[in-house]
């Protein structure tokens, strides 16, 4: 494998100095001034092709890579200044010339040389020309994506640009799914995209723009083609193939239709391939667009999931997946002032998961192994419905609904071997997961610009939340002897039922007084209120089928809790030079209130907390910011409930009511920077929290079994993360990056009534390259290096990666992918290698509707992959069962 990927190098190497002249020199205006940020780009006279490109830097230098003895036109445009042609002829030498700009106003063509620029920039955008980077092999976003400079699209869907996560992706600057990144990748056609639009800075409230901190938002928007616009576009796919044992599908229908009126979408997909376009984790951390309003308040108040822990997907690699998806999404202009949107998602997937795992006590060095097997079925609901009146640029009301359904069930049957003190024994467990959880989240806005130099905002949320879950774990061992228990049966039957009900709102109003044109101050007066209602049983099914209802005090929960946090904060935000500040304090009166076992107990306080921005920007494109928080963090009733509450088969677990919160201290250290002179971006940040009166858990283990209780440790829990990344592009068709991460953490616990630290260290190491031809394959190589230790263990995964595609004869595409997984520890007791390969083959004439495709996936037929985690009290190592080699052959048709 090594050799392999050495021989990719090589390759890549010797066609990246392959011979080409370099024509560079600065371009000025008339008194000599450099201009940076002009655009330069040279066409190939005898081909009508742009060979190279390049915009200047702040000296106003530019570079391009030509071809010698070849003629050339050389087009440079500046906004706000006459463009330019020249004609350069090179020959073998590299060749420097100066330019020179005439002042004489804003021509049409500069404007249209921009159009055809494959980067340029205008403020705070960046604009990517899509089809300057396509080769013929993209069939959707996410493959022309992958290809920009600066931009990249992790596993999960999600798009960074600069190290930056992408929070809003918009299609002809309409909402797609209230901005969900994962739906537009995987879905819009990428034959439609004309331009990619990168919007840093993003405040999607006009009125508020600038008076904000908004550098860590970016937005993206797709520019379609024309002959996409006003016409519906789409596609419809079917395949089938088979598998070892049996057959495969794939239903794949996708219309699109916008214009200034109105957009719709629709997407649909049917399939046993293991496709999600939606899976359950996407689906409980889908907002819907709904941000957090209170990020500035100071305090942390979070509602926590009830979701029983059912199990999750590594990506979408399981034994089996069937799912039936689909979605809508719409926006309508009812007239210039109002706007609707609104989307409605619906899927079903059923999910086979087959386990193997060791799970070891840090402390006693006792281990559980087990063999899992998992059925799950998940039904899920989104519904979303908005509105935007906007009168004028000095009112702007918002409305939006967002409701969640599901309907969850999980079985497990799992073999499990525990080795307690060196003695073992073993059984067989099944588990049942059941839960029907509601949601309904509101918000409302309001944005008054009263004069240039007062602005009001108001904003309110209401969530409201029904959870139900059960729990069923049947046992022949008896881990737990609760109170009312009755013992001596053939099998340990518990069940357990939750209800949690919650009703939060939060509602804050900001103003805003413009000091200068440089600098503002904000007031802010906020309320958080919540109310919960947590009530829990549990029950033994006996022998004979007959019910035991364990109505002991210690088994049951009734509780009600209510929180309250109103606050003042002071916020004023000066730009000074090349230095922006924004120091802050917000004054907060606390109190709650919870009610169970036939008393309250009350907490009331005041805090005052402080926060402080800074950011040094160095150039144009290059910043250092600075941050810091202080935070308080409360729980919210789930810790409190006094009565136990089975968290699993061998887990028991008990509130503390009397619980307080943590303070957090958060200093974070961002420095980037973007030089579109060669296309080179770094980025790296650095996080440390240290959290103090954290809530932590008291642990006592018999044997592998736990029960546990929280309490607040006067012992500080710390976490120090980072990451670097250097990206560029250069030569035109090359890009290469590296990239590295760390998240090392210190825990304080209890465990068998001794405080136990322990201590977990990550890391990731990855470099990549690619190249980026019209006419030649294309190939991506990389290596990525992941290292886990925790304590007392190490792991280690070593995973080369290659990609080919190739767009050959005007109508074929081959792509393939190649994984290498090395997975061991450190003392070699784990030692796994396993590896997947895909290709698929497409056919499509030029400009035909119709094309045919056969792909293949797992196509070296891996059983199994690896993974490994840390609880603070254990670690475990797992293997998971991954669906088989299948062959499927489709058809689509463009429409």
């Amino acid at each position: 494998m090594n050799k392999t990927l050495f021989v990719f190098a090589l390759l890549f190497t010797s066609i990246c100095f392959s011979q080409s002249v370099r024509f560079d020199g600065f371009i000025q205006d008339e008194q000599k001034n450099p201009l940076e940020m002009a655009n330069i780009m040279a066409i190939n006279n005898g081909t009508k092709a742009m060979d190279s490109y390049g915009i200047t830097n702040d000296k106003g230098k530019f570079q391009l890579t030509l071809k010698p003895n070849t003629a050339y036109t050389i087009k440079i445009s500046y906004l706000g200044m006459k463009s330019k042609e020249i004609a350069v002829s090179t020959k073998s030498e590299n060749m420097t010339q100066n330019i020179i700009l005439d002042g004489a106003g804003i021509e049409l063509e500069g404007v249209e040389i921009v159009r055809e620029m494959p980067v340029s920039i205008k403020g705070d955008t960046i604009v990517y020309n899509a089809d300057s980077f396509k080769s013929g092999t993209e069939k959707k976003l996410e493959d022309v994506l992958k290809k920009l400079p600066g931009v990249e699209v992790n596993a999960d869907g999600e798009i960074e640009v600069e190290g930056k996560k992408v929070s809003k992706l918009m299609v002809e600057g309409k909402d797609f799914f209230d901005g969900d990144t994962k739906l537009g990748v995987k879905n819009i056609p990428a034959d439609a995209i004309d331009k990619v639009q990168v919007l840093r800075n993003y405040n999607e409230i006009s009125q508020l723009k600038g008076l904000e901190n908004d550098q860590e938002n970016v937005a993206m928007n797709i520019k379609l083609k024309e002959g996409k616009k006003n016409f519906w576009f789409g596609d419809v796919t079917a395949g089938i193939g088979v598998a070892e044992l049996d057959s495969r599908y794939i239903i794949n229908p996708k219309l699109f239709y916008y214009s200034p009126k109105y957009s719709i979408n629709l997407i649909t997909n049917f399939n046993n391939i293991g496709e999600l376009p939606l899976t359950a984790q996407d689906y409980f951390k889908f907002t819907g667009g709904f941000k957090n309003m209170m990020k500035k308040g100071g305090s942390s108040f979070n509602v926590s999931s009830n979701d029983l822990g059912i199990s999750l997907l590594r990506n979408n690699r399981a034994k089996e997946i069937e799912t039936k998806f689909g979605a809508t999404n719409f926006a309508y202009s009812a007239t210039k002032s109002w706007n609707i949107s609104g989307f409605g998602i619906l899927s079903t997937s059923k999910t086979d998961l087959e386990t193997k795992s060791q799970t070891t006590i840090l402390e006693s060095g006792d281990q559980q192994k087990s063999n899992e097997n998992t059925n799950q079925k998940n039904n899920l609901g989104l519904f979303k419905l908005s509105s935007t009146y906007k009168p004028s640029d000095k009112f702007q009301f918002d409305y939006d609904i967002l409701t969640k359904l599901t309907k969850q069930e999980e079985y497990s049957d799992l073999f499990r071997e525990q080795i307690v003190q060196n003695v073992a024994t073993s059984e067989d467990i099944f588990t049942t997961k059941k839960q029907d959880p509601t949601s309904i989240n509101q918000n409302l806005s309001l944005y008054y610009t009263q004069s240039a130099k007062n602005i009001f905002a108001f904003e309110m949320q209401h969530l409201y939340q029904d959870e139900n879950p059960f729990y069923n774990a049947n046992l022949q061992t008896l881990p737990f002897d609760l109170s009312g228990y009755i013992s001596g049966q053939n099998r340990n039957d518990y069940n357990q039922d939750r209800f949690v009900k919650t009703n939060k709102l939060d509602a804050k109003l900001d103003y805003y007084y413009m000091v200068t044109s440089k600098s503002n101050f904000n007031i802010t007066l906020g309320n958080t209120y919540s109310y919960q209602n947590f009530n829990s049983h549990i029950f033994q099914m006996l022998d004979d089928g007959t019910r035991n209802d364990l109505n002991n005090a210690q088994n049951n929960n009734d509780v009600d809790y209510r929180f309250n946090d109103a606050f003042l904060g002071f916020h004023y935000k000066i730009l000074t030079g090349k230095f922006t500040f924004t120091p802050g304090v917000s004054f907060h009166t606390y109190q709650m209130t919870n009610g169970q076992l036939g008393a309250d107990y009350s907490q009331n306080f005041t805090k005052v907390l402080p926060d402080f921005f800074a950011l040094y920007q160095i150039k144009k494109s290059e910043t250092l910011t600075y941050n810091f928080s202080l935070t308080n963090d409360f729980t919210d009733i789930n810790q409190l409930a006094a009565g136990y509450v089975l968290s699993n088969y061998s887990s028991l677990f008990r509130g503390n009511r009397f619980l307080e919160n943590a303070t957090s201290q958060v200093h974070s250290l961002r420095y980037f920077k973007y030089n579109m002179f060669n296309f080179e971006n770094i980025f790296a940040n650095a996080t440390y929290t240290r959290k103090v009166d954290a809530i932590k858990t008291k642990a006592d283990f018999d044997g592998i079994n736990q029960s546990s209780v929280p309490y607040n440790s006067n012992l500080a829990d710390e976490t120090f993360t980072g990451m670097g990344n250097y990206g560029r592009s250069f030569l035109k068709n090359y890009k290469a990056s590296a990239n590295a991460s760390f998240n090392w953490s210190k825990f304080n616990n209890i465990q068998n009534n001794q405080l136990s630290t322990t201590e977990s260290f990550s890391q990731s190491y990855t470099v990549r390259a690619s190249t980026n031809y019209k006419n030649l394959p294309n190939i991506e190589f990389g290596y990525n290096l992941l290292i886990n230790k925790y304590s007392g263990s190490t792991f280690y995964t070593d995973k080369p990666f290659a990609r080919l595609d190739y767009y050959f004869l005007d109508s074929f595409s081959f792509v393939s992918e190649y994984e290498f997984y090395h997975y061991y520890n450190g003392d070699k007791t784990v030692d796994n290698e396993y590896d997947f390969l895909s290709a698929s083959l497409i056919y499509q004439k030029k400009n035909s509707k119709w094309e045919y495709k056969v792909s293949a996936t797992n196509l070296l037929n891996t059983k199994y992959l690896n993974d490994d985690s840390f609880s603070q009290f254990s670690t475990r190592v797992s293997q998971y069962t991954v669906q088989p080699r299948y062959i499927i052959f489709s058809m689509k048709y463009n429409l």
